[in-house]
């Protein structure tokens, strides 16, 4: 791969960048994110503790905007380098570098449902359950999109068609843009076929595939295979490190915040990545506060370690990414940068994520989500395959949704190869993963006829 297609500033749809003085495209990318209905509404959705009342714990939107930063850094880093290199194609600068990985990762979860890796787990279990009758008549690559729901391909789905320009073009960001948000950059039914690197992920559903092949072929990603497959945008590799390093980090943050971690057994597990000499001096620092104030004296030291050790490695190893031979970055890191992100997430799955608090509200968080699905598909299944005989609760489902929000072409066959009930379910899963925590309680509320008026 080479970097003058893969830093590409045309639009999706081979639309010209616009000339504006003082705004690079990739700003346009990152503002455009921002601005958006799906990037606000991640304010209200679960980071990893579902409804929390704590307005110190991290949702969503908090997340996006600190792994954004920590993106940002190390896509400098990186640029610098290739800058230095003479890598960097003409009227590309290191800061342009960081502007696409920031973008990347402010979009980076906003396709995940309500209650977090709860929601899309919800969103699986009723269709491979509940609702696999309204399956049966879907092609085998549909149904799977549906029995194994996935954010990461839900993201690219608000990006290229559900938000602003509706099924033509989405935010119509720049290819690098979106190139380098495609963590997964295959589809279902060979992710789950184990034909692919990860058997439980994927990043492009049914309806995008066209323009994940045109993104793909407009970047100059190297194909693997015949079937919609190709290497990774080097820069997915930095958004995700940055993903890595802040949910790593964070998560045990939210954990003392919540009373369920102790200050000593945080910082035993962070302390190999400070500097040694300096060690006694912060040691000392720290018991001069109270534990509440004590991880923002580390936070910034330990992320900092963790850029240099990222941008090192993707710098040491850059020839063998643009040949596709490495699937992560996190394993080419320092081995004491690896060890603490492996230790952080082993801590937070055994003494965070089991918390009896987490675990009620996801079991309810469930029933929640596949109430909604129950009401909502059966009404598009309704409206789809009898559209003059709908029923009063049907009709009801479809004023909620909007009847002028399906794809124009869903009647019209003729102008897609999909079958148009996949395209009316996938309406309501943009409709449902779009949903706040918040607003999915309530809406299961009165769809039980057990809610408040408002």
């Amino acid at each position: 791969m080479d970097w003058k297609t893969l830093l590409n500033t045309t639009r999706l749809g081979n639309r010209p960048p616009k000339a504006e003085v003082g705004r690079s495209p990739f700003n346009s990318d990152h503002d455009k994110v921002i601005f958006s209905g799906a990037f606000r509404r991640l304010a209200r959705k679960t980071q990893v503790h579902p409804l929390v009342t704590n307005d110190h714990i991290h949702n969503r939107l908090t997340h996006s905007l600190e792994v954004a930063c920590v993106g940002r850094s190390l896509g400098i880093r990186v640029g610098q380098a290739l800058e230095e290199k003479q890598r960097l194609p003409p009227g590309i600068q290191p800061a342009d570098v960081g502007d696409i990985i920031q973008t990347a990762c402010l979009a980076h979860d906003i396709g995940n449902p309500p209650f977090g890796h709860t929601g899309e787990e919800a969103i699986r279990y009723w269709f491979q359950h509940d609702g696999a009758q309204y399956l049966n008549d879907l092609y085998p690559e549909e149904a799977c999109d549906l029995m194994n729901f996935e954010g990461n391909a839900q993201g690219l789905r608000v990006l290229v068609s559900s938000e602003y320009h509706t099924y033509d073009g989405g935010m119509r960001l720049t290819y690098a843009s979106l190139a380098s948000f495609i963590k997964y950059p295959w589809t279902s039914l060979c992710a789950t076929e184990n034909k692919r690197p990860k058997s439980d992920k994927y990043g492009v559903f049914q309806t995008e595939l066209d323009m994940f092949h045109e993104i793909a072929q407009a970047v100059g990603l190297k194909p693997l295979a015949s079937d919609a497959w190709y290497c990774r945008h080097p820069l997915v590799h930095l958004m995700e490190a940055a993903d890595d390093f802040c949910y790593g980090l964070l998560d045990l943050e939210d954990g003392l915040e919540m009373g369920l971690l102790e200050w000593d057994e945080v910082f035993e597990l962070f302390q190999p990545v400070l500097q040694a000499s300096r060690l006694e001096e912060l040691k000392h620092d720290l018991t001069q506060v109270k534990t509440r104030r004590r991880p923002p004296l580390i936070r910034g030291k330990i992320i900092s370690a963790f850029v240099e050790a990222a941008a090192e490695a993707f710098v040491k190893h850059e020839e063998a990414i643009l040949e596709g031979e490495h699937h992560e970055l996190l394993p080419l890191c320092d081995e004491r940068v690896q060890l603490c992100i492996y230790n952080a997430k082993k801590m937070a799955k055994e003494k965070i994520f089991s918390h009896p608090r987490k675990v009620e509200l996801e079991i309810g968080a469930y029933n929640i989500i596949c109430t909604i699905l129950e009401v909502m598909c059966h009404g598009v299944d309704e409206w789809v395959s009898q559209p003059n005989k709908l029923s009063f609760r049907s009709k009801r489902v479809l004023d909620m949704i909007g009847e002028s929000s399906f794809p124009p072409f869903l009647r019209h066959p003729e102008k897609t190869r999909h079958t148009p009930k996949y395209l009316a379910l996938m309406r309501v899963i943009d409709f449902v993963s779009g949903m706040t925590d918040h607003y999915a309680t309530y809406l299961a509320k009165q769809f039980r006829g057990m809610g408040e008026s408002r």
